[in-house]
Formats: C-alpha cells, structure tokens, sequence
C-alpha cells in the first residue's frame, strides 16, 4: 500500500507553536497597526511554503494580543490560518499578556512531542503594567526557557530592557523597526527564518538559538512589498 495511504498527518512526529505577541494599544493606532496588520498577512504565505519543505513538523499558530486586556485565539494549524485584521485601542498591558502566555506554555497545554515554542512581540510604547511579574511566570515555565524569544520594536523611545528581558539571550538583540518597509520585510523574513530553524532541529533538549542572520535591505527586492510613509 506504501506510504501515501498514510497521509501527511501519519508521519507528523512533531509539534511546533508559533505564537504572535501583538500589541493592539492606543499607541498602535493609526499607520503602525495597519502596518503591522498588512505585514502578517504578508508573512503567512510565505511560512506556509516554509512549512511544506519540513512535513514531519506541524506548526500551529496563535495570536495573543494585549492592550487594556488580553484575548488569545485557539491554536491553529498554519495550513488553515487566515489572518484577521485587528484594532488599536487602550492601554499596553503587557504583564498581563506575559500572564496569559504563561498559562499557554504550562506542561498540561503543550504538546507531549513539541519543539520549542516561537514566540514573536511586537509593541510599541511602555507596558502600562507590571511586567516583569508576568514574565518571571514565562521564565518559570520550561517551554518558557525553552522557547525561541525573539522582539520587534516599533518606537525609538520604548524602553528596550523591556525587550531584551523578554529575549534573555545576550546574543539576540531587539529588532528596531523604523518604517513600513522595514516592518513588512523583516516580519517576513524573520518568521520564515525561524520556522526553517526550529522545526528542522533534530536534538530539541539541547537546542540553542541564535539569531546570526542579516536582516534584508529595504531595497531588497526579494521581499517585495507596496508600503506606508515613515511611522
């Protein structure tokens, strides 16, 4: 009967959680949510053909935004992802967002065979909260130490300890994003990145990340985009 009577689903050994961190506050609105909006949706086909060239690795996808409140969409295959526009008001709660995600990486809600979890922020502006109480309830939590961490800035003012506390890896810096272009891009190109990475990883129990890769020009045509002014 050979394999193909198996289906793709048969030979799936692995899982992998790519989670987006999206700050939806009032200081978001405007061009940055737009922005950020068109750049996901850019992004996902792109992850999707990635996605093809490892079938052994499933990858599912959430979206966790905060602003004075927290929501969490379901988990869901990226195969069947569809992008839903969001919108920017209220404060930035981000503690409270680091709360939730804390509760999503508890050993009872991941899966048994998971890589480590891709977990994506982007924010613009100052958590209007405590966060680093939320966060020491990721860092608790071992998908939380295991995970790929990796931040976008979206202000020149935001303060980027807030960030590299959230990477805790000397050898990953923030990403500061000045522009459209430059949001649409590296969305692209750092969400494709990581997913070859991470879900072609063999030895996951002692897996290390470190993000050494050249972020595209914004002239690079590869990475094409129609875009927005300066934020």
């Amino acid at each position: 009967m050979g394999l193909k009577k198996l289906g793709a689903e048969k030979i799936i050994s692995r899982v992998l959680e790519f989670i987006w961190i999206l700050d939806i506050s009032g200081w978001m609105h405007g061009e940055k949510i737009a922005s950020l909006n068109y750049a996901i949706k850019e992004a996902i086909p792109a992850m999707k053909e990635t996605a093809k060239k490892n079938l052994s690795t499933e990858i599912m996808v959430r979206v966790l935004t905060f602003s004075t409140e927290v929501n969490c969409t379901e988990r869901i295959p990226l195969n069947e992802f569809v992008w839903k526009d969001l919108e920017a008001n209220g404060l930035s709660n981000l503690g409270l967002a680091f709360t939730e995600l804390a509760n999503i990486l508890d050993e009872e809600n991941m899966p048994e065979r998971g890589l480590p979890p891709v977990l994506v922020l982007i924010t613009d502006g100052l958590s209007t909260d405590d966060y680093k109480k939320g966060l020491d309830l990721v860092m608790s939590k071992s998908w939380g130490k295991k995970a790929v961490r990796l931040a976008f800035s979206l202000d020149s003012d935001i303060e980027i300890e807030v960030l590299e506390d959230f990477i805790n890896n000397k050898k990953i810096k923030p990403i500061k994003v000045e522009n459209a272009t430059q949001l649409i891009k590296y969305i692209k190109f750092v969400s494709t990145v990581v997913l070859s990475n991470v879900s072609s990883v063999k030895d996951f129990e002692n897996f290390l990340f470190n993000f050494d890769f050249e972020l595209p020009d914004e002239d690079d045509d590869t990475l094409d985009s129609e875009v927005y002014d300066v934020f």
